[in-house]
């Protein structure tokens, strides 16, 4: 008997969770071995010109600047190593909670603000140090301390800083920045199944060879993408995306094209979306502990956006994801726009979702911030009672009738669910005035009775446990199956514009994130000190430096000489000892023994139901 398409299918889709859901769970010795030839270039002449040389720049918003400044002071003299430590402590103070903090307060005191202490702040002057000397349990305020903090980064942008421009320490984050220009290709990645379908493309998941980083890669067809006029909108979506760098927002980590398409790689959310958790999970809705958390984290995220002068206009469920820790983020800022310097914006062509859209959009009025709270809004009526304000789950309506309803109906509170807090917030989020709609004029809606049980301070910097966490193995996405198919565009051809606009859209790692993900994986860790992965006892500053020959071009990884290897006390080693099986195409799931198996077994399977 032939065995029926479905089984086939489901066994597809079987074969491919399976490889994704293995994929995220990281195999160190198997990454040591992938990256046991990483090397570190030596920075060209041009990169330190370039470089932005500003404190605020190299220490303070760029991860590896900031842990190569701190590993300099803290290698210095005492003064040094005072300046390096206080901020930290003040900052492990600021998060703490209870008896935590109150150990925390007493240690800053006795070590920092003593005289006869080691690590007392010596380096302040004029009020500043009047403070410090004068701080006490009684007096031990955030003003008093803040102004102490900024003394502290006053002293350390002058001569601290100064000298370490000049140490090895500016030598090895000159080679980082060298490093971080690499060009990003499809080599770069394994890729692993689809997560989803859109208009232009399809987003899989995929993971970073020699760092083991999962990401989304989000594929726009170049073809399609023309034919439908839609480059500008890709274009200032990456250009945002660039801009942001928020816990409660889907950030960028790299950008290229390839022969078909230009991607964006992004974080990868495998929690699966609100809307998914609303109607697909149990009982339909969201329970009032999650509800609060995500929408403390929705707003946070927006006001992000607002604070860069960037307009949302697509918040909903179905753009709101969730990671692997359960924490939520916004996605998909395709219909995002920068706002012009004190002015509002007008389109012709409404900008959003049906159900979602504010009246100001609908009535082709002038707006601002506005329409993201509205959205909200609805979104979060919708947690509660699983619809929409202005239109019932799957109700057949015309999109005349929901846009009558919103401009002239007031919502209705009719779910058992809606308590006063959670009714009045969003009353005010839907008030069809912009002047009167909450958030529309600056103030922050956080500020709301509906939020008092949230610490922002903690929840800012991740420090606040979600209600709900994603099981590790199960798939919160469609099957394979399930998602469309695009047709193929066919009869475009490109120009020298369009190979101009693919170039500029492709910018390859973006710093920030690039730079945290190599401390976070330990690469990090394994190149500054060649101890960690084997390579002897080499000088942190001397070893493994890149001076030419033997690289791979396009598959990120940048491989000394042979002697040069040697010298490490290393043989060289080719490409399939770090990449995996040459058998295994170089851009898909990595050499491991389970893979093969299940690839394997399910091939077997195929045959043995065909004959």
């Amino acid at each position: 008997l032939e065995p029926a398409d479905d089984d086939l299918v489901g066994l597809d889709n079987l074969v491919a969770n399976t490889a994704y859901l293995r994929a995220q769970q990281v195999d160190y010795d198997e990454l040591r071995k992938r990256r046991v030839s990483l090397t570190l270039p030596k920075p060209k002449n041009s990169s330190g010109l370039l470089l932005d040389r500003k404190y605020e720049s190299v220490c303070e918003q760029q991860p590896i600047g900031r842990k190569l400044f701190q590993e300099f002071l803290l290698a210095s003299n005492p003064q040094y190593v005072a300046a390096a430590e206080f901020p930290e402590e003040l900052s492990h103070w600021r998060f703490a909670e209870d008896e935590a903090r109150e150990k925390a307060k007493r240690s800053i005191l006795a070590k920092f603000c003593q005289p006869e202490s080691k690590s007392f702040l010596s380096y302040l002057t004029g009020e500043a140090a009047e403070i410090c000397k004068n701080l006490s349990n009684k007096n031990f305020d955030e003003e008093a301390l803040e102004q102490i903090k900024e003394a502290t980064r006053d002293f350390l942008r002058g001569k601290p800083f100064l000298e370490f421009m000049k140490s090895p320490f500016f030598y090895r984050f000159l080679q980082w920045k060298e490093y971080e220009k690499q060009k990003i290709t499809n080599k770069y990645f394994y890729e692993f199944r689809t997560l989803g379908k859109g208009g232009f493309g399809e987003v899989c998941a995929v993971q970073v060879k020699y760092t083991g980083q999962m990401y989304a890669c989000k594929k726009l067809d170049k073809s399609r993408l023309k034919k439908k006029g839609g480059e500008r909108f890709a274009l200032l979506e990456k250009q945002i995306l660039e801009k942001v760098n928020s816990l409660f927002i889907v950030n960028l980590a790299y950008s290229y094209n390839d022969k078909t398409h230009l991607c964006l790689v992004m974080d990868l959310m495998n929690g699966g979306d609100l809307k998914f958790h609303i109607y697909e999970l149990g009982e339909r809705g969201i329970r009032m502990e999650r509800l609060i958390y995500y929408t403390a984290q929705i707003t946070t995220g927006i006001l992000h956006l607002h604070s860069m002068d960037v307009v949302y206009r697509d918040m909903k469920p179905e753009n709101v994801l969730l990671d692997a820790k359960g924490q939520c983020r916004l996605s998909d800022l395709g219909l995002a726009v920068e706002l012009p310097k004190g002015r509002t914006i007008c389109q012709k062509v409404s900008a959003g979702t049906t159900g979602y859209m504010a009246p100001e959009i609908l009535k082709q009025e002038n707006y601002r911030i506005s329409v993201d709270w509205w959205a909200l809004g609805c979104s979060i009526y919708e947690m509660v009672a699983a619809r929409l304000p202005f239109k019932d789950f799957r109700e057949k309506v015309h999109n005349e009738e929901v846009t009558r309803r919103t401009l002239e109906d007031e919502c209705k509170f009719e779910h058992k669910n809606f308590d006063d807090p959670t009714k009045d917030l969003i009353s005010r989020f839907l008030r069809k005035k912009q002047l009167h709609r909450l958030g529309s004029r600056g103030e922050d809606p956080r500020s709301h009775r509906f939020f008092q049980s949230i610490n922002f301070h903690r929840l800012e910097a991740g420090l606040v446990e979600p209600p709900w966490v994603p099981k590790s193995n199960v798939v919160y996405a469609r099957n394979t199956d399930e998602f469309r198919d695009n047709s193929e565009v066919e009869n475009i051809k490109f120009d020298a514009k369009d190979e101009k606009f693919f170039n500029e859209f492709s910018t390859g790692a973006v710093s920030v994130r690039w730079q945290k993900e190599m401390i976070d994986s330990g690469v990090f860790d394994e190149l500054n000190d060649p101890k960690l992965n084997g390579h002897g006892c080499e000088s942190v500053w001397t070893s493994r430096i890149w001076t030419g020959g033997g690289g791979r071009e396009g598959d990120g990884i940048q491989q000394g000489a042979a002697g040069q290897t040697r010298a490490l006390g290393r043989c060289s080693r080719d490409s399939a000892s770090i990449h995996g099986s040459p058998a295994l195409p170089t851009n898909r799931a990595p050499s491991n023994w389970i893979f093969i198996n299940i690839f394997l077994n399910a091939f077997s399977c195929k045959q043995w139901w065909r004959s």
